[in-house]
């Protein structure tokens, strides 16, 4: 069985950026609107001849909306369901209460997580990202999701993280239930169905 890595955070801190950097695709819709995402979405990636699932989730704290407590839901059942945890934190804007409440669960959870401070484009920012220590998770990798600096630095880190592959080598795809998509075109009524 593969194992689980869960890109988890608050709002607008680039989950989708960094998850779509992972896969080499563009699977996860990238808005600068909060609360795109409201679902875990999946994705086979390979990082160092290791392949694993990643997992997007929308942002914990996102309760701006009626989707806001079910978003939330979501991206608790990926961290249950994860092996190991990479918590997006934005270096440009440092650490913020919403931060704290989410490192409080992720400790809570008592899995493996790292702290990745994104958006740090330039030298300051990925020095100031140092400041994410506080959040009391260990060091804090200063990565751009957008541009791909330092992702695979990130990436070798979360791959030492990881629980060993089974003795014969196999990674099988894990057992989730499956997903459906509710489309149709506007003001048709698909989110009452969902």
């Amino acid at each position: 069985m593969k194992p689980i890595v869960a890109i988890i955070g608050r709002p607008n801190v680039g989950k989708s950026t960094l998850f779509n950097r992972i896969v080499i695709s563009r699977k996860a819709i990238v808005e600068r609107e909060a609360g795109v995402t409201r679902d875990r979405i999946y994705a086979d990636a390979e990082w160092s001849g290791r392949q694993f699932i990643i997992v997007d989730t929308g942002g914990l704290g996102s309760e701006s909306d009626e989707f806001g407590p079910l978003i939330e839901e979501q991206a608790k059942a990926a961290v249950q369901e994860a092996d190991t945890i990479l918590m997006l934190v934005d270096a440009r804007v440092g650490v913020l209460p919403d931060d704290l409440e989410v490192a409080d669960l992720l400790r809570r959870a008592g899995k493996p997580v790292i702290v990745a401070a994104n958006k740090a484009e330039t030298e300051r920012l990925r020095q100031s990202s140092q400041e994410f220590f506080s959040l009391g998770l260990g060091e804090p990798w200063p990565v751009s999701a957008a541009h791909g600096m330092g992702v695979g630095d990130l990436l070798d880190a979360v791959v030492d993280l990881l629980p060993p592959p089974s003795p014969d080598g196999d990674e099988a795809p894990s057992q989730r239930p499956p997903t459906f998509a509710v489309i149709g075109r506007p003001t048709v009524g698909k989110s009452s169905l969902v």
